[in-house]
C-alpha cells in the first residue's frame, strides 16, 4: 500500500521493486499486482504474520486491538494475551500496538476500562426495564451477572486491582459504574445511612459475582444460577441494610 501510493507521487521506497535498482532495462520492474506490494511493504516494515485475510486499519486500530483482546480472553484467559499474538490477530506489523499500548499493563488497564464501560451500558438497560424498583433492582442484578458469566475473565482483570491502585482511566470507569448502581438503589432521603448504602452497593457486587463464579465453574446450570439472583435481589431488599440504605422499597 505505502509503495502504491509512493509510485503515484512519483517516488518510492528505496528497496522495493520500482526503486532506483528495477529502472534500468525493460518496464518488468514495474509490473507488480496489488497483493505484491501489499506484502512486499509489510515485509519492509518488519510483519511477518499472515496478510491474506486482514486488512489495514486505520484510524480504528486501537478499538480493533481491545475487541480482539476481548477475544482472547473469553478463549484464553489473561495468560494468552501479548501484543505481538494482537498485531498477528489484526493484520498489523509486530511494532503497530505500541503506538497505543506502550506495554503489557497497558493493555491490561485499557480492557479494564472497556470492561466497565460494557457492564455500565448493561446495567444502564436494565434500569430502563422498569419503574418499580424492586423490579428494576433484579433486572439490574440479571445484568450483572449475566456479564459476569459471559465475560468472566474480563469481569476477573477489572477486579483484580486493589482499589487503592486503581486510578486514572480505570478508576473513572470503576466509579462511574458504581456510581450507577447507587442510582439503581433509588434516591437518597434524609434518612438514608450513607455508610449503610455503600456496605449494600458492595454487597450486591460480592453476591452477585459470587453467583456467576458458581455458574462459571460448573458448580451450578445457569438457569438456576438465574434463579437465585431473583432470590438473592428479593433478600437483599427485604434486609435491615437496604431498610437504611435503600428508598421507595
Amino acid at each position: 500500500m505505502v509503495a502504491l501510493l509512493e509510485r503515484e507521487a512519483g517516488e518510492v521506497l528505496p528497496g522495493l521493486p520500482g526503486g532506483a535498482e528495477h529502472e534500468e532495462g525493460s518496464s518488468a520492474g514495474h509490473a507488480h499486482n496489488l497483493d505484491t506490494d501489499y506484502y512486499l511493504v509489510n515485509a519492509w516494515f518488519g510483519y511477518d504474520g499472515d496478510m491474506t485475510e486482514r486488512p489495514f486499519h486505520h484510524g480504528n486500530l486501537r478499538a480493533v486491538l481491545l475487541d480482539e483482546a476481548v477475544a482472547v480472553l473469553r478463549d484464553s484467559g489473561v495468560e494468552g494475551l501479548s501484543l505481538r499474538d494482537l498485531a498477528r490477530r489484526a493484520g498489523v506489523s509486530h511494532g503497530a500496538p505500541r503506538s497505543h499500548f506502550v506495554d503489557r499493563q497497558a493493555l491490561l488497564d485499557a480492557l479494564a476500562v472497556v470492561g466497565f464501560e460494557r457492564l455500565r451500558t448493561a446495567v444502564e438497560w436494565a434500569m430502563t426495564a422498569s419503574t418499580d424498583l424492586p423490579d428494576r433492582f433484579r433486572h439490574v442484578a440479571h445484568a450483572y451477572v449475566d456479564f459476569a458469566i459471559d465475560d468472566a475473565a474480563l469481569m476477573d482483570l477489572m477486579f483484580q486491582a486493589k482499589s487503592s491502585t486503581r486510578t486514572g482511566a480505570v478508576g473513572e470507569a470503576a466509579g462511574a459504574l458504581f456510581g450507577l448502581l447507587d442510582q439503581a438503589a433509588g434516591p437518597r432521603d434524609a434518612d438514608t445511612d450513607e455508610a449503610a448504602r455503600e456496605s449494600f452497593k458492595m454487597l450486591f457486587a460480592a453476591t452477585m459475582q459470587g453467583l456467576a463464579a458458581l455458574v462459571v465453574s460448573g458448580r451450578i446450570p445457569r438457569a438456576q444460577g438465574e434463579r437465585l439472583v431473583d432470590d438473592a435481589a428479593d433478600m437483599m431488599l427485604a434486609s435491615d441494610l437496604a431498610r437504611r440504605s435503600v428508598t421507595d422499597r
